[in-house]
Order: C-alpha cells, then sequence, then structure tokens
C-alpha cells in the first residue's frame, strides 16, 4: 500500500518542509561550517593571514573553486533518484534471496511444513516491521531491510506453493507487476498523471476499508469459520468469485498508490532531503509493488482455479 511514511512526515508531504540541517544555535549551516570550531585560536604554524594579505596559493584554490562545476545533490548529501534506486534494489536482493529460501522449503515434501510456518511467520513479521517502519520518525535501514527479508520468507513460500497448483503463474504476476509499474511511470512522466487532493483522500479511505477486509477474512480462514482456501473472497456472487472483483480494485488502488509514491520521492529530491530518507523512498516503493504481485498472483490463481 502507499507508504503512510510520505503521509505522516513533513518533508515529504505536499506543502510541507524541508529538512534543514542546523547549527547548535538553530541556524542553517553553510558549506566548510563545522560544528564546535567556532572561538578555536589557530595553534603555531596555523596562524591566520592577517586581513588584506592573500597568499598566491590561495588565489589559486580560489580560481579553482570558481572553475569547478556546482555542486549537485550528490555532492551535498541530498537525496537523488539513483539512491532510491539502489535502496529499493537492495531490498528486492533481499527479497528473491531469502524467498529462494522458503521458496525451495514450501516445494519440498519433507520440509512443506516448516514452509508454511515460514510463510505464516514472515507474514507476521512483515506486518509489524511495515507498521514500526511506517510510523518511525527517521528511516531505519536495518529494519527495512528486516522488512525486506520476512516479506521475503512469506513472498518466497506463498509463490512456490501456486507455482505447484499451477505451473507458470509466477511469471505470469511478475510480469503483470512489471507492466502496471511501467505504465504508470510513463502515465506519471509523460502524461503528467497525479492522484492528489480529493482523489488522493477517497483512495486512502478505500484502502484502509481494504486493509480492515483483509484482517477479517485473514481471522475467519484462521479460525475455520470460512473453509474456502481464499476465504470471503471464494465467495460468488452472480457467478463471480468475489475475489476478483476485489483484486481488480486493489489493483486500481495499487496502481494510484504507485503515483503517489513517484510524487513523494519527487517532492523529496526536489527539497534536498538528506540521502537517508532515500531508504523511506524504497521502503514505501517496495510496499505497493509486492502489494500490487499478491493481488495479481490472487487473481491468476482465482482464474485457473476455476478452468
Amino acid at each position: 500500500m502507499s507508504n503512510p511514511y510520505f503521509d505522516r512526515s513533513p518533508a515529504f508531504k505536499e506543502g510541507g518542509t524541508a529538512v534543514v540541517e542546523r547549527t547548535p544555535h538553530g541556524y542553517p549551516t553553510m558549506p566548510g561550517y563545522e560544528p564546535g570550531r567556532v572561538g578555536q585560536t589557530a595553534t603555531s604554524g596555523q596562524q591566520a593571514a592577517r586581513y588584506g594579505q592573500v597568499s598566491p596559493q590561495q588565489v589559486a584554490g580560489l580560481e579553482q573553486q570558481y572553475a569547478a562545476p556546482s555542486a549537485v545533490n550528490v555532492d551535498r548529501g541530498r537525496m537523488t533518484y539513483d539512491d532510491v534506486i539502489m535502496r529499493t534494489a537492495a531490498m528486492f536482493g533481499v527479497i528473491v534471496a531469502v524467498g529462494a529460501l522458503t521458496w525451495n522449503l514450501a516445494t519440498s515434501p519433507a520440509t512443506s511444513g516448516i514452509g508454511m510456518m515460514v510463510m505464516m511467520a514472515g507474514a507476521i513479521g512483515a506486518l509489524v516491521l511495515g507498521l514500526v517502519n511506517s510510523f518511525k520518525r527517521e528511516p531505519s535501514p536495518v529494519l527495512i531491510l528486516a522488512y525486506a527479508a520476512c516479506e521475503g520468507a512469506m513472498l518466497g513460500a506463498f509463490s512456490g506453493v501456486m507455482e505447484l497448483a499451477y505451473p507458470g503463474i509466477v511469471l505470469q504476476a511478475v510480469l503483470g507487476t512489471l507492466a502496471v509499474f511501467a505504465v504508470m511511470l510513463a502515465a506519471y512522466k509523460v502524461a503528467g498523471f497525479r492522484v492528489s487532493g480529493k482523489a488522493a483522500r477517497i483512495l486512502l479511505l478505500a484502502m484502509g476499508g481494504y486493509l480492515i477486509f483483509s484482517l477479517v477474512n485473514f481471522l475467519l480462514m484462521v479460525t475455520g469459520v470460512v473453509s474456502d482456501p481464499w476465504g470471503l473472497r471464494g465467495v460468488t456472487v452472480a457467478g463471480i468469485p468475489l475475489g476478483l472483483v476485489i483484486g481488480a480494485l486493489a489493483v486500481v488502488m495499487a496502481a494510484f498508490s504507485l503515483a503517489m509514491d513517484f510524487e513523494s520521492i519527487q517532492r523529496g529530491v526536489e527539497r534536498g532531503l538528506p540521502t537517508r530518507y532515500a531508504w523511506a523512498g524504497a521502503f514505501g516503493l517496495t510496499v505497493t509493488l509486492v502489494w500490487l504481485y499478491v493481488e495479481i498472483l490472487r487473481i491468476l490463481a482465482i482464474l485457473r482455479g476455476d478452468d
């Protein structure tokens, strides 16, 4: 889903303010300023040159500085798009690595029981760490990567089981996820597609309702109240599984959430946020892409199960 960190952080919110590094007295720092050095006197051999006296070495240094290209975000320790891309790649690297292990556990007859337990533990861990990361004031790389590991544990086992039941379904879900991502990125960059104002509020309310439905459905499945393997999603309305309707709506919500993530990341780069906030951008993208993948995989499984 859309990264709640973006919604809560003044640095990422529309109309918010940029994060500015400050001196101990509250003033913005300037290039070359080192807190704690004010008032220190020069030691022997480091006497300051008298006013009006400039050495040839100083002149050469100044000329070199003027000739140098102007600083970019990378030079100033500010968040860039490359930072977000690299951290997102790191998160998916962890997801794939852990997922490969749990895939093998879940699909092997000798370890399938262990694989299912690891999948449940990963799902719970991903939920808890997802909430923790969402409500932290500052992004934590360790907790964000731990979240990726839990997602990998859940996704690997779940995908492996789906692949055993419906060969080729995982590749189809991955391609579908990439296709939606590419379409939304093109719509955002080329067509200027945005989700803001009233539309954004409606989307957030719809996502909240979907989250409540998912939790209730999970509890009904765990307690055995609903025997269908998809829970309430397996209920048919006019011959159409409810899971298809809800899944289609969820894919639309996830796609719109991607546009909101793109806008939040762009806002963070333009405001010159510190590099550490790139982890927040990577976290938001990963959460949304994982959600999108799971929904597409579930829709494909329901469709192929009806064949």
